[in-house]
C-alpha cells in the first residue's frame, strides 16, 4: 500500500486542520520536566529556585541537585546496577574510552557558526534546558488527530513525561527497554537533545551506559560501499581501535546513537537486507542499521534512534521498545526559563558597563515574560526552541549590535536560522526528484506567503492552503511529497491562530518569515504566470529534443529533396533562445516588485522596520485592544528589504546549500533592473521612518557599488524622531562609509542618542554641513565627543544645532575649547541647554580664539546681567560675530537697556533679547516667537507664561514712549500675537 493511500486511511483528505499532533500536552504547568546542567552564576541558580517555588514544574533530582552544587545524576535507574565481572570490566575505565569520551566532549560541545555569530554562543555544558519528551506509541502516532487549534491543543489528554535519561528504563509491562525511537517535527530539539545526551555522558552524567557511540544517519547515507561494524566505528572513531574487536564478548553497556534515521532507506524485509551477526562482515550500511534494531547484531547493545514522524513507520514496532515524542517548550514557564538564561549570558551586550548591561538585559527579559504571559502569538512560536533561539538572536541583534560587519543583518540570522534548522536536507530520501526541504517549501509555503503579502493579509483558512498546496497536484509523487511536508514542516512555518474569532485559521509562526518566504518565493523566480510556466517547459523539451532532430533531419534530406526541413527546424531552435531572451524580463519584474514594495506611500507613516519587529517581540506597552476594535491595516515593509538581503552574496551562497540555488548572472541583472528606479524615489523627499527603511535595506543587500550610488544622491538626510538605537546608528554609519562625499544636513532631531552613538556616527559627522542634535538628552560626555569632531581637520560641520540637551557647565567647557580651535563653524545654538553664568563665561573665555563663528544662541540659560554683558563685549571684539541671541534669560532692565544700546554699525554686533529695540519692534520678533512656540512642548510652561508676560511688559511700556503711529500698529500688532500664545498656553491648547 502507498503511502499516500495509507494517509488518506488515517486522514480525511482535504482538511488542513487535522494534522498529526505537535503539541502533545497541554500549556498548562503540570507535569512539565526542567533540565538545566549547571545554570550559571548566582543568578542562575536564584532564577531556577524561584521557578521551582512559584510554579508546579517538576524538576528530576538531578536538576535539583545541581542547583546544590552536585552535578552527577545518581538517582537509581533499573539496570544501572553493576553485572557480573566481565574479563573486560576495565574497558570502562580505560584510557582508549577516556580519550573517546574527551574527543566527543569536544566535539559535540562544538556549536555553529551561527551561534557564534549572532551573540554569545550558549554552551551545552553550561546551559540547557531540555524540552518535554512523552512517551507515546505506534498507535497513537497513526491515529487521525484532532483539529489543530489552540483549543483542542488545551483539551488533549495528557501522556506521561518522560525524562531523556530514563528513556531506557523498563515500559510499563516490565520488560527492558532497549530500543528507543524519539521523534518530533523540524525545529523541536531532536539534534540538540542528542548532542545534550553525549555531552552528559563524557562528563559522567549518564552513568547507565559505559560507551556511547553515536552515528549520523546523513553521513551512513553518503557511504555505498560495504563496510563492517567493526570498521565503520573505528572509521569513526579510531580511540576505539582496542574496545571494538572485544565489544561482543564483553559485557559492556553500549548505546548506538542514529541521528537523523529519516535521510536513510531502511528495508526490514529478508528479501531486502539479510541478517547479519557477524560484526567483522562487510554490509551495506543500512544493513547494520537494520541488524542493530532487529537485535541480531550484537542484541545487548541500546539504541536511540531520532527521526522526523513521516519516518517512524519505516521502524517495524516490533523492533520498538519506546516511542517518544519531543513536544519543544509546550509551556510557558519553559521559554521563560530559556530565555532567562540566554539573555543573561555573560557578553551578551558587548563592551558596555556592566550594570548597564545587566538593567539592560534584565528589562528586555521582563517584557519578554510580560508579552509572553498575555498568550499571544509568539507563545505559540516560541514552542518551538529554535523559535526561541530565533527570537533571543533578533533581541541581541536589535540591542546590543554596536558595529554590523557583513555577516551582521536580519536576512542573514533568518538565512541561517534556515539552514540550522534545514542544512540542505531532502524532504523525502524515498523520493526519486530528491526534492530539498526549503526548495520545497519556498515552492509551496512561499507562494501562500507572497499571496498573502500581496493580499495584505496574515490569517489564512484551510480553502487558503488547499489553493497552494493541492491544486497542481498531478501524481503519486506529489501527494507523497504533500503528506512527509504535512506531518514534519508545516507545523514549523504555520500554526492556529490565538485570536479570538479566527481559531480555525492558519498563521505564520513568525511574522516575519511570511515576509521572507515571500521574498524568496519572488526571488527565486517561482512567481510566473501560466504563459511562463509553459514556455519555460516547451523550451526545455525542445532543447532536449534538437540535438537528435538535427541528426535524423540531416540524414532525411540527403535522401529525400526535402530542403525545407533544416529551414523549419533552424527556425524551431530559435525559440529556446528566444525564450532565455524573453525570460530575461523576468528580472525587470522582480527589481519593480521590490522598488514598488519598498516606497508605498500608505506605509510612509509607520514605525521603522526595526522598530515593527522589536514591538512583535517584546509586545506594545499599554492598554490592549478590544476585540470588537477595527485592527490596523497589515504592514509588509520587510518584505523588499528581505528581497535585497536574500540577493547579497552571503546568503545566495547559504541559500545555495539549501537547494535553493540564486546565479550570480540572475543577481546582477535584478541590481542593474532597479537601480535607476530605487534611486529615482529615494531622492525623494522620504519622511524619517520611511527614510530609516531605505537606509536599512542598502544595508540588507550588501552591495556596495549599488549602495554608493544610492547614498550619493542623498544631499539632505532628515531621521528626526526616530529611535536611533545603536543598531540604527552601526547601519546609518555603515551605508553612509561607501561614498566620501559631503552632506548638506543631517538631521538627528529627538533620536535617543548619547556619546556612544556620537561615537559610532563620527564619521558620517564629520562630512555634515548642517547638524542637527536637538532633543537628545546630551550632556557632558556627549560634549566630549563633539569637541572632537569639531578639532578634526576633516570636519565640515558649519552650522550645530544643540538646542533642548542637558549640556551644563562641564559641557560648555568642552565646546569652548572645540570653539577655540575650530575652523568651520559659523552657526552655534546652545538654546535651553542649562549653561547658566559659569557656562556662558566659559564660551567666552574662548570666543576670542575662533575667527569664523557668526550667529551665537544663548537663548533660554538663565543668564544673568554679568554672564550676558561679558559674552556681548566679546562679540563686540570678534571678527565675524554678528548675532547673539539672549532671550528667555534673567536679564534685568538695566541690563537690558544696556543690550538696547548696542548698535549693529557701531559695536559690530546685534543682541536678541527682547522683542522691542528701544522706542520700535525688533526685526526679530517673529523668529523670537516662533522659537518659543517650536520649543514649548519641552520647555517648563510657568516659566515660559511669565517671560511672555515680561515681553508683553515691555511691549506695552515702549508703545506708550513713541507718537509714530505707525509704530504703535507695529506694537499691537506684536502684541496681539503674545496675548494670542499667552491665552493659548492658560487653555492648554498650545
Amino acid at each position: 500500500m502507498s503511502r499516500a493511500m495509507q494517509w488518506q486511511g488515517c486522514l480525511p483528505w482535504g482538511s488542513w486542520a487535522r494534522l498529526p499532533r505537535c503539541l502533545a500536552g497541554s500549556r498548562g504547568t503540570r507535569g512539565v520536566s526542567v533540565c538545566a546542567a549547571a545554570v550559571p552564576g548566582a543568578a542562575g541558580r536564584c532564577f531556577l529556585r524561584k521557578i521551582l517555588h512559584t510554579s508546579s514544574i517538576s524538576l528530576p533530582r538531578g536538576c535539583v541537585r545541581s542547583l546544590q552544587g552536585d552535578s552527577q545524576d545518581s538517582s537509581a535507574q533499573p539496570g544501572s546496577s553493576r553485572r557480573g565481572q566481565s574479563p573486560l570490566r576495565n574497558v570502562a575505565s580505560s584510557g582508549a574510552i577516556k580519550k573517546h569520551q574527551k574527543s566527543l566532549s569536544a566535539w559535540f560541545s562544538h556549536q555553529p557558526n551561527e551561534e557564534r555569530q549572532f551573540g554569545p554562543s550558549f554552551s551545552l555544558d553550561a546551559v540547557h534546558v531540555d524540552p518535554v519528551i512523552r512517551e507515546s506509541s505506534l498507535e497513537e502516532i497513526l491515529k487521525p488527530s484532532p483539529d489543530l487549534t489552540i483549543q483542542n491543543q488545551l483539551q488533549q489528554p495528557r501522556r506521561k513525561v518522560i525524562s531523556l535519561h530514563k528513556l531506557f528504563d523498563v515500559d510499563a509491562c516490565g520488560r527492558q527497554v532497549k530500543n528507543v525511537v524519539l521523534y518530533g517535527t523540524v525545529g523541536t530539539g531532536k539534534s540538540t537533545l542528542i548532542k545534550k545526551m553525549v555531552v552528559d555522558w563524557c562528563h559522567g552524567r549518564l552513568p547507565r551506559f559505559e560507551l556511547v557511540i553515536p552515528f549520523s544517519c546523513e553521513d551512513l547515507s553518503h557511504s555505498h560501499a560495504h563496510v563492517s561494524l567493526r570498521r565503520l566505528i573505528t572509521k569513526k572513531y579510531q580511540h576505539l581501535r582496542d574496545v571494538v574487536p572485544v565489544l561482543e564478548a564483553s559485557n559492556l553497556r553500549v548505546l548506538f546513537i542514529l541521528n537523523g534515521l529519516e535521510r536513510l532507506n531502511l528495508d526490514f524485509r529478508l528479501a531486502g537486507t539479510e541478517l547479519c551477526c557477524d560484526p567483522n562482515e562487510p554490509v551495506p550500511p543500512s544493513a547494520i542499521v537494520v541488524n542493530l534494531l532487529r537485535k541480531y547484531l550484537l542484541p545487548e547493545a541500546s539504541i536511540i534512534v531520532t527521526t522526523r514522524p513521516s519516518a517512524v513507520r519505516r521502524i517495524p514496532g516490533k523492533y520498538v521498545g519506546r516511542y517518544a515524542e519531543i513536544c519543544g517548550f509546550s509551556d510557558t514557564n519553559l521559554q521563560k526559563l530559556y530565555f532567562q538564561m540566554r539573555l543573561s549570558q555573560p557578553g551578551c551586550s558587548g563592551e558596555e558597563s556592566q550594570v548597564r548591561a545587566s538593567a539592560e538585559q534584565e528589562n528586555l527579559v521582563e517584557m519578554l515574560s510580560r508579552n509572553l504571559e498575555r498568550h499571544n502569538q509568539i507563545t505559540a512560536a516560541c514552542f518551538l526552541p529554535s523559535y526561541c533561539w530565533l527570537v533571543c538572536t533578533t533581541l541581541h541583534f536589535l540591542y546590543f549590535t554596536r558595529t554590523v560587519p557583513p555577516s551582521q543583518t536580519l536576512t542573514g540570522i533568518y538565512t541561517s536560522f534556515l539552514r540550522l534548522n534545514f542544512s540542505g536536507e531532502v524532504l523525502d530520501s524515498t523520493d526519486p526528484t530528491h526534492i530539498s526541504m526549503m526548495k520545497y517549501v519556498a515552492k509551496t509555503v512561499g507562494k501562500l506567503a507572497y499571496e498573502g503579502v500581496m493580499s495584505r493579509k496574515t490569517c489564512f483558512s484551510e480553502e487558503d492552503l488547499r489553493q497552494c498546496f493541492e491544486v497542481e497536484m498531478k501524481t503519486e509523487s506529489e501527494l507523497n511529497l504533500l503528506e512527509v511536508f504535512r506531518s514534519d514542516v508545516f507545523r514549523f512555518f504555520l500554526s492556529p491562530c490565538v485570536q479570538p474569532g479566527k481559531e480555525h485559521t492558519f498563521v505564520f509562526t513568525i511574522p516575519a518569515m511570511q515576509e521572507y518566504l515571500a521574498a524568496l518565493y519572488v526571488v527565486l523566480g517561482e512567481k510566473k504566470t501560466l504563459a511562463q510556466r509553459v514556455g519555460k517547459e516547451l523550451s526545455e523539451v525542445i532543447g532536449k529534443v534538437s540535438e537528435d532532430v538535427a541528426v535524423v533531419v540531416n540524414i532525411v534530406s540527403k535522401v529525400l529533396p526535402l530542403r525545407f526541413l533544416p529551414v523549419l527546424f533552424n527556425l524551431l531552435k530559435i525559440f529556446p533562445r528566444y525564450f532565455s531572451r524573453v525570460s530575461g524580463k523576468d528580472r525587470d519584474t522582480i527589481a519593480h516588485t521590490m522598488a514598488e514594495e519598498l516606497f508605498k506611500e500608505e506605509d510612509y507613516y509607520n514605525d521603522d522596520v526595526l522598530d515593527q519587529i522589536n514591538s512583535s517581540i517584546l509586545g506594545v506597552e499599554g492598554p490592549m485592544r478590544h476585540p470588537d476594535e477595527a485592527p490596523d491595516d497589515e504592514v509588509f515593509e520587510l518584505f523588499p528589504i528581505f528581497m535585497g538581503g536574500i540577493l547579497s552574496r552571503r546568503n545566495r551562497a547559504i541559500l545555495e546549500q539549501l537547494g535553493c540555488s540564486i546565479k550570480n548572472l540572475a543577481a546582477f541583472e535584478i541590481a542593474q533592473a532597479m537601480k535607476k528606479t530605487v534611486i529615482r524615489k529615494g531622492r525623494r523627499g522620504l519622511p524619517p521612518s520611511e527614510l530609516m527603511d531605505y537606509l536599512f535595506f542598502l544595508h540588507e543587500f550588501q552591495n556596495e557599488r549599488f549602495t554608493a550610488e544610492a547614498v550619493r544622491s542623498l544631499r539632505a538626510v532628515n531621521l528626526s524622531s526616530v529611535k536611533m538605537t545603536p543598531l540604527k546608528c552601526s547601519v546609518l554609519a555603515s551605508v553612509m562609509s561607501t561614498t566620501c562625499h559631503e552632506v548638506e544636513e543631517l538631521n538627528l532631531t529627538s533620536c535617543n542618542l548619547d556619546s556612544g552613538s556620537l561615537r559610532t556616527l563620527f564619521p558620517v559627522l564629520l562630512r555634515c554641513k548642517a547638524l542637527h542634535l536637538q532633543l537628545n538628552s546630551l550632556g557632558a560626555d556627549a560634549c566630549k565627543e563633539i569637541r572632537d569632531l569639531l578639532l578634526h581637520d576633516k570636519c565640515v560641520v558649519s552650522s550645530l544645532r544643540l538646542a533642548n540637551n542637558p549640556v551644563g557647565e562641564q559641557g560648555a567647557r568642552y565646546l569652548a575649547e572645540a570653539l577655540a580651535g575650530n575652523r568651520s563653524l559659523t552657526q552655534l545654538s546652545l538654546l535651553h541647554t542649562a549653561l547658566g553664568d559659569p557656562g556662558a563665561e566659559a564660551i567666552a573665555q574662548h570666543l576670542a580664539q575662533n575667527h569664523h563663528l557668526q550667529e551665537l544662541n544663548l537663548g533660554y540659560n538663565s543668564l544673568t546681567d554679568t554672564a550676558a554683558l561679558r559674552v556681548v563685549e566679546v562679540a563686540k571684539r570678534h571678527e565675524t560675530l554678528d548675532k547673539v541671541h539672549l532671550y528667555f534669560n534673567d536679564i534685568s532692565e538695566d541690563g537690558k537697556r544696556a543690550l538696547d544700546s548696542l548698535r549693529m554699525d557701531r559695536d559690530g554686533v546685534r543682541a536678541l533679547v527682547f522683542l522691542t529695540a528701544g522706542t520700535d519692534v525688533s526685526d526679530y520678533w517673529s523668529h523670537i516667537l516662533n522659537v518659543v512656540q517650536r520649543n514649548l512642548p519641552f520647555w517648563d510652561r510657568e516659566r515660559v507664561r511669565q517671560h511672555l508676560a515680561l515681553l508683553l511688559q515691555d511691549l506695552e511700556s515702549s508703545r506708550s514712549q513713541t507718537a509714530n503711529p505707525w509704530r504703535k500698529a507695529k506694537f499691537l500688532r506684536v502684541e496681539s500675537e503674545v496675548k494670542k500664545m499667552l491665552g493659548k498656553l492658560q487653555d492648554g491648547s498650545l
